[in-house]
């Protein structure tokens, strides 16, 4: 008896060496270390969607790329604040031109997101940032998640206000009785691409993850929501309220002229790691803009009116003021995202 106890217990061990994780086994999605797919969207309109600035051989400082934010041009999102302010800096730097207003297939804008980072990568011969506003904030994981050859062409990550596990703002998206725009369906907290871009992992080794949020944000609810916790990154979750107690700024300012969150990126962006809040500056506090916006500057308002029709697309059901299509449920996950693959 005592040997056939002894015989088992050695075939347990055996059978635990050698047998799967119950979590890798089961679970419906891809393998972190899978190579991502070949691009479907066309070189040439990705090449053209790219726009960039500056000296990406001869700059000391850390070339950034800027994600616009759902119902929005880049142009709109950026030109009138952190574009200024990063040529102020001589900071090389590259911005994205994604379809309708970045309210198409948020797995197709990933596919912009791999070649913008190959190829600033390759421009500037040193690992850049990726800094993105809401959708813009969260996107760029979805190229580091499925493409794993990018996480090595990347140092930092800069979210505010990012959609990173959706939003519970979004409940007029209703399957089989309204029609919403794609990257609406694909925000909603309960969405399947939501699932996929967060499962293995949130974070990966050898990035700095700095997720900037405010405690007042009206749409990625609930406001914490934009943190990451999973995975081997380098992570500082922070509300801009905890830098700056009377911060009163919401989602569509955070990301555009909130100087205490432009003091964090830049610390990020300054520093090895992601942001430390022991570095911050409270007289920063006291400044209703950051560097780059002027309120003089008509320009300024020009843009902000111009997204106003893509931003009026992201709340309501039905309405579509900016030709993407309109669906009656959540574009499918394509198949690099399954366990099995295509």
């Amino acid at each position: 008896m005592t040997r056939m106890r002894s015989l088992a217990v050695i075939l347990g061990v055996v059978v635990a060496m050698f047998a799967t994780p119950a979590t890798a086994a089961t679970s419906p999605y891809a393998p972190l270390d899978r190579p991502g797919p070949k691009l479907t969207v066309p070189a040439a309109t990705l090449k053209a969607a790219l726009q960039c600035s500056g000296d990406f051989k001869g700059s000391t400082l850390q070339p950034i790329l800027m994600n616009p934010a759902t119902g929005v041009t880049v142009d709109e999102n950026y030109s009138w604040n952190y574009q200024p302010a990063f040529t102020a800096q001589k900071r090389p730097w590259c911005a994205i031109h994604m379809p309708s207003h970045t309210l198409g297939d948020i797995q197709v804008s990933g596919e912009y997101l791999v070649y913008a980072i190959r190829t600033m990568r390759a421009k500037s011969n040193r690992d850049i940032a990726i800094m993105g506003h809401s959708q813009g904030g969260m996107s760029m994981r979805w190229a580091l998640r499925f493409w794993p050859d990018t996480r090595t062409m990347v140092d930092d990550v800069i979210g505010m206000a990012g959609s990173n596990h959706g939003t519970e703002t979004l409940p007029t998206c209703i399957v089989g009785v309204t029609t919403c725009l794609p990257a609406v369906w694909q925000q909603q907290a309960n969405a399947e691409f939501i699932k996929a871009l967060n499962s293995g992992a949130e974070t990966f080794k050898g990035i700095s993850y700095t997720e900037i949020y405010t405690k007042t944000d009206e749409v990625v609810t609930p406001p914490e929501s934009a943190g990451l916790h999973t995975g081997n990154g380098r992570i500082t979750n922070v509300a801009t309220q905890d830098v700056c107690p009377l911060a009163f700024y919401e989602h569509l300012a955070v990301g555009t002229i909130d100087n205490a969150a432009y003091v964090l990126a830049m610390d990020a962006l300054n520093h090895d790691g992601p942001a430390n809040l022991s570095r911050f500056n409270k007289a920063e506090c006291g400044k209703l803009f950051h560097p780059g916006v002027n309120p003089a500057n008509v320009g300024m308002y020009l843009s902000i009116l111009s997204g106003a029709p893509g931003l009026a697309s992201v709340p309501l059901p039905y309405i579509n003021l900016v030709g993407a299509p309109m669906l009656p449920r959540e574009p499918a996950l394509r198949c690099y995202t399954k366990a099995k693959g295509c």
